[in-house]
């Protein structure tokens, strides 16, 4: 029986291909050595990053089966998410929070903070303890031979991230300010276990308030630590906020930063009757939070945003702080078991004292 032509020409295909490929000595062996680092399962290929700001090393290439891993680093965000996307910011717009529920969640924030800590316990955050990866400085300051050292951690909620760091602390000359918004969350840091005023010093402070906080002066400060806490001020408070940390830090001083992106999944999943204004939500616990763009983040920090905004009068935070460096941290999350795409999105960056 002879094969059609067609057929003839695919197994001439086929046996030049075969006839290409090298064999190995051990068809059985799996060398994980040439494997790319991102498709390794072994430990020994996981090694933690030198650079804070790469954001991980696992990146998504055409080849690979997206639901291999549970997450993957840099990866942009598809035209069938953007598109969705899209639809639903469209459908937050039209359907923005009403004049009486705008003004009752932004004329008292703080009641809002302080019924989330009260109906959420210590334990509702994980400790931050991925902090000194993203931010080595914070482990610089712990070693024994660090000398003194003023942290201020700005939105210490709940103290996830301070007593982190105080577990690691060899550093008998480091103090470490926290403050919240939230009367709750500081009587919930005061409380705990490892809270010890010889180094640690919990309290209330509103930081687009007009005082700066209990304990400090004026350039008292060697690094202000503010991870997902400028995303709950609104637009109109960017500027305090900035002008008093400003005035705590000493020269020289840097700002450790971190908040939600723009396109983050958690502002995609908004429904109807969350919307504030452009970017900015209230959750369903009745807390803000807002979502940056990179260049605005720079402008506002920089001051550009601020002359941009002020008429007629002197932009006093114009080239208050550089910016170090500004990083956009996308990470693509998967459910294995659902076979569910999510994209989240955050900004990283210092900012410098000039």
């Amino acid at each position: 029986m002879v094969a059609p032509a067609s057929q003839a020409d695919e197994k001439d295909q086929l046996a030049a291909q075969v006839s290409c490929l090298e064999i190995s000595a051990d068809p059985m062996a799996v060398d994980e050595e040439q494997k790319p680092a991102h498709r390794s399962h072994d430990p020994q290929f996981n090694q933690k990053r030198s650079d804070p700001f790469q954001f991980g090393s696992r990146y998504l290439q055409e080849e690979d089966d997206v639901f291999e891993f549970n997450a993957w680093d840099h990866v942009e965000t598809d035209d069938t998410y953007k598109e969705y996307a899209e639809q639903q910011f469209a459908m937050q717009r039209a359907s923005p929070v009403s004049d009486f529920d705008k003004y009752r969640f932004n004329s008292d924030p703080a009641k809002w903070w302080n019924l989330f800590y009260k109906n959420n316990t210590a334990n509702f955050f994980k400790d931050r303890k991925w902090l000194q990866q993203e931010f080595p400085i914070l482990d610089k300051i712990t070693e024994e031979n660090a000398g003194p050292f003023t942290l201020l951690e700005i939105g210490a909620g709940a103290g996830n991230t301070a007593f982190p760091i105080l577990s690691k602390n060899k550093n008998p000359l480091l103090r470490l300010h926290a403050c919240d918004f939230s009367k709750k969350a500081v009587e919930v840091m005061r409380s705990h276990e490892s809270y010890n005023t010889d180094i640690m010093q919990a309290d209330v402070w509103d930081v687009a308030g007009e005082e700066l906080p209990p304990g400090l002066q004026e350039g008292s400060v060697d690094v202000a630590l503010m991870v997902f806490i400028f995303s709950a001020l609104s637009p109109l408070q960017w500027k305090k906020a900035v002008d008093n940390v400003y005035r705590v830090l000493k020269p020289g001083g840097e700002v450790c930063f971190r908040d939600y992106g723009r396109g983050d999944l958690a502002q995609v999943r908004f429904r109807k009757g969350r919307y504030l204004e452009e970017n900015f939500y209230i959750r369903g616990d009745g807390t803000r939070v807002y979502f940056f763009e990179k260049d605005e983040l720079a402008d506002i920090w920089t001051g550009k945003l601020d002359d941009a905004t002020t008429e007629g009068s002197e932009a006093t935070s114009q080239s208050r702080f550089s910016v170090e460096e500004l990083g956009v941290d996308r990470r693509l999350l998967v459910n294995r078991a659902k076979k569910l795409k999510m994209y989240r999105c955050w900004l990283q960056g210092r900012f410098k004292k000039i």
